[in-house]
């Protein structure tokens, strides 16, 4: 192992950018990102040891922490390797950069630097070598990266130095008690992970060592694992995260779930969007502690990727093995883009958030865009295999919804980009190949109730969204004027017109089973109390849309921000 690249630049193989491009990616083609990944981490870890020498600290100088990993690396070097390339070393070595740039906040910086000598005390203790390394200590626990978290019994509060020794395979850390007397743990941690719903160790953190957990699955590769983060403190998006131990109900949960979503991505045949080999998940991160009963199906209450965790996915726990494997390929979308924009600038940004997204209540920048649209064309091809095997009308119901919705939403956003985009080279092959995949998509048939109600709330997001955000014109202005003061607001229409409802009682309910003229009366009493209230002036628009498909309407639709309140039935 060596922090300084050799040999030649990548190059990527058109056929493999053409599949990416399309928003697929077979395995040789999410391989190749991964092998970039590598050569960009190597390389961000080279600048973060020139920038740490020389910084004050009373840790192991990162040289010698340094050292140690390489020798260990000449011994086992596939752990070793795994543990340098994991999410979260990225996203420790991308934080302790900002940190070290200042734009980031934290701990004192050599505390978070002290992140690299517990890498080479894990090193040490995959390659049965012995080490010495002085490390940093909060609340008397050091996590090792990939194995658990260690923690001294009767430790003293707050960040300490401790020290760490390995041998053959055993840990001994020793550190300060509550009294100021040296304690200290001594512990062998396995190598292997510990599986969801194996007996394990007290949950006491202070007190014992606690395996990293991993949930397992079978794959068309065999049985596999992916760590169940919830120790370790780089497992998010940015700031260190104290650990936070899931309860043995909620991690058997967590298996349980997620066994049942590899099963619904098990379809075998092509590599499309859509399509995801769970063995390139490389960590999923719990956030925060679900409620006992979790948000109603297909709601995913959070869900978040970071550019510097390749394969890393923070989640919350959903109700359905539906809603999180839907979220497993959005999020992995989401790791491919952000690896294919490490390696070619795709387009050229001023970050001015001036742009609608379908899937969010804000203006975006034309990254975000391109994320989104990139993700949802992931999700649209979710919904197309779904559809595809669906067993009853209620599925292929549920299913062409979802997929309608998507592939729509996700052709104006790639329509957007081709105009506004100022592509490079290969971000106009990428956004041109979302256009090819979504264009055939459009031509394919979905059962004509779920297009409606797709189409439908499509036309109700944009107008909402128009309506919240965008002001009229004025003067001499050009392009849109945003409104000042612009807070967030809940899209609660987008699932749930995902089905349609039995006994309509709302006008979003009477719109959404097909009663335009009964859903346009409510809008009209609604908005004879409050004429400017964005969720029902959107619902009179589309709604009056649908009974008069004319001029007017359309102009409406187009600009619902140029509309005098107050209007009638």
């Amino acid at each position: 192992m060596t922090s300084e690249l050799t040999g030649s630049p990548f190059r990527m193989p058109v056929r493999l950018l053409t599949e990416l491009a399309d928003g697929g990616g077979s395995e040789q083609a999410v391989a190749f990102l991964e092998q970039a990944e590598r050569a960009r981490r190597l390389l961000l870890l080279r600048t973060l040891l020139d920038r740490l020498e020389g910084l004050p600290s009373p840790l192991t100088p990162p040289a010698e922490a340094w050292r140690v990993i390489k020798e260990s690396a000449t011994l086992v070097p596939e752990p070793v390797d795994r543990m340098l390339l994991a999410p979260a070393t990225g996203g420790w070595i991308a934080h302790l950069l900002r940190r070290l740039h200042g734009t980031g906040d934290g701990p004192p910086v050599w505390a978070e630097a002290g992140q690299l000598c517990a890498l080479a005390v894990t090193a040490a203790l995959h390659a049965g070598t012995v080490a010495d390394l002085r490390v940093p200590l909060t609340d008397g626990q050091l996590y090792l990266p990939g194995l658990g978290l260690a923690g001294l019994p009767d430790a003293a509060s707050g960040l300490s130095v401790g020290r760490a020794r390995t041998g053959d395979g055993e840990l001994t850390l020793t550190g300060k008690d509550r009294d100021g007397r040296t304690t200290s743990l001594t512990t062998r941690p396995s190598s292997l992970p510990l599986p969801v719903g194996t007996p394990g160790p007290s949950p006491r953190p202070t007190t014992s060592f606690l395996p990293l957990r991993t949930l397992t699955h079978s794959g068309p590769g065999g049985p596999a694992s992916i760590p169940l983060d919830d120790l370790g403190p780089y497992r998010d998006l940015d700031d260190p995260l104290p650990p936070a131990r899931l309860d043995a109900a909620e991690a058997e949960a967590w298996q349980r779930l997620f066994e049942e979503a590899v099963a619904l991505l098990a379809r075998p045949g092509g590599s499309g969007p859509g399509r995801l080999d769970p063995a390139s998940i490389r960590a999923i991160v719990p956030w925060g502690r679900t409620s006992t009963t979790p948000p109603a199906p297909p709601t995913v209450r959070v869900s978040a990727t970071s550019g510097d965790s390749f394969g890393a996915m923070v989640v919350a726990r959903p109700s359905c093995p539906l809603a999180l494997a839907e979220t497993l390929v959005h999020e992995f979308q989401h790791s491919k883009l952000a690896a294919l924009l490490h390696l070619f600038p795709l387009l050229d940004d001023d970050r001015e958030e001036r742009y609608y997204a379908p899937w969010r209540p804000d203006p975006r920048h034309l990254t975000g865009l391109l994320h989104g649209a990139y993700a949802f064309t992931g999700v649209a091809g979710f919904w197309r295999d779904r559809l595809a095997v669906a067993r009853d009308d209620g599925a292929a119901d549920t299913a062409g919804y979802h997929f309608a919705l998507r592939r729509l939403q996700s052709r104006l956003v790639v329509r957007t980009l081709l105009v506004e985009g100022r592509l490079t080279p290969q971000g106009r092959a990428l956004v041109s190949g979302l256009a090819r995949t979504l264009d055939g998509w459009l031509r394919e048939p979905v059962p004509y109730a779920a297009l409606t109600r797709a189409r439908t709330a499509a036309a109700l997001h944009r107008a909402e969204w128009r309506l919240r955000n965008v002001a009229p014109p004025s003067s001499g202005s050009s392009g849109p004027r945003f409104r000042p003061g612009r807070t967030s607001w809940p899209d609660v229409r987008t699932h749930a017109f995902a089905a349609r409802p039995v006994a309509p009682h709302t006008a979003d309910e009477q719109l959404a089973a097909g009663d335009a003229a009964a859903a346009l009366a409510r809008y009209a009493d609604q908005l004879a109390t409050d004429p400017a209230e964005p969720h029902a002036l959107a619902g009179w628009i589309v709604a009056r849309s649908v009974l008069d498909p004319g001029r007017t309407t359309r102009r409406m639709l187009a600009r619902p921000e140029l509309l005098q309140p107050l209007p009638s039935g």
